[in-house]
Order: structure tokens, then sequence, then C-alpha cells
């Protein structure tokens, strides 16, 4: 009888502190800079096949829940119930530095081509917006965003990708409209 409500006030403090976490998060996208006043819609459709696996992240904007992030990795796995297991590794302070990672699960948005997602990292709590704004035909890079304009992130296939795909990828970004002087590079091993 201990050990239950021992175990049901550790699941209901977990709970608290998670909502308290995502309601931080919600809170902090307010009074973010806005990159990008017109967000475009996605116009290419995604093919998950395709766009599923590892993804490095190039650059982004900087943001609460990626604070001192480094080696920045996004995996994308399709689950047999047709939603999509997203999980973001970072290295804390230094691209070999201690790595933590964040589970979600997204779902796509009926009708955008599979471009456009609901992604959950907190179970009902927090659902926000990726928005495949761009990508390449081989689907070697691609551009993620949402309809805020305060979100950012450059993905390539490669850690490192070469000069001539880094400088593609920014001035991409900014034909889509975004501030590019907003960018925050990260470091990889």
């Amino acid at each position: 009888m201990m050990h239950r409500r021992r175990k049901n006030r550790f699941a209901l403090n977990t709970a608290l502190f998670v909502g308290a976490a995502a309601g931080l998060v919600w809170a902090g996208s307010i009074g973010r800079p806005v990159g990008n006043r017109r967000v475009p819609a996605p116009t290419k459709p995604v093919d998950l096949d395709q766009y599923v696996g590892r993804w490095f992240e190039f650059a982004r904007y900087d943001n609460r829940f990626e604070r001192g992030c480094e080696g920045v990795t996004a995996e994308y796995y399709r689950l047999p119930d047709g939603l999509i297991q997203v999980v973001n590794t970072c290295r804390q302070g230094s691209p070999d530095g201690r790595s933590r990672s964040a589970r979600g699960r997204a779902k796509i948005v009926p009708g955008s081509g599979n471009a456009k997602l609901k992604v959950s990292f907190f179970g009902p709590l927090f659902i926000g917006n990726y928005w495949v704004m761009d990508r390449a035909e081989d689907y070697s890079w691609s551009i993620v965003g949402e309809n805020s304009g305060r979100y950012l992130w450059i993905l390539t296939r490669a850690a490192v990708p070469d000069t001539d795909t880094q400088t593609a990828l920014v001035r991409r970004s900014a034909e889509l409209g975004y501030d590019t002087g907003m960018l925050r590079y990260t470091r990889h091993a």
C-alpha cells in the first residue's frame, strides 16, 4: 500500500513537472524574436520513406530547449500506427559533450503532402508545428520551420556539409523569407 502511494505521488510529481516545462516552453516562445513574418506554406510533398532516418542540424534559430546544444541530430522512424517517432539528441556544451535526448511522436497533417506535421514531446500537453519548408530532391537537406516564424532548423544528412551546400542552404532560407542573421550554426565532431 505504501509503495503504491509513493508510486502515485512520483507519477503526479512527474506529470506536474512535465506540464510546467511545457508551459515554460510555450510561454518562452511568445516573446521570442520573429525571423520570418510571412512564413510561406510548404509546396513540395514529402516522401516519408525517404525523409526518415538520421539528420544532422546544420543551423537553427536559437531556442530555449536547445540551449548549449552542439552535435545535434534528429532521427525519424515510421511506426506501425502511422505516426512518426522523433528522437532529438544533443551534446551539451560541445560536439563531444554529455548526450541528452528527447523522444516524441509526429502526426501528418492531412492534405499537406506529408510536409506538415504535428509533433508532441510531452504527450498531449505540448504539440508543435513542424513544416518541411523545402528539401533536396535527393533528401540530402531539409529546411524546417513552423507557422509563427520564430523557429527554423536547417538539416543535412552529412554532419558537416560542403561549403557550396552551406552557402546554398543559407541563401535558400533567405529566399523563403527567413532572417539568416539569426542563424546559430551547430558544431559537430
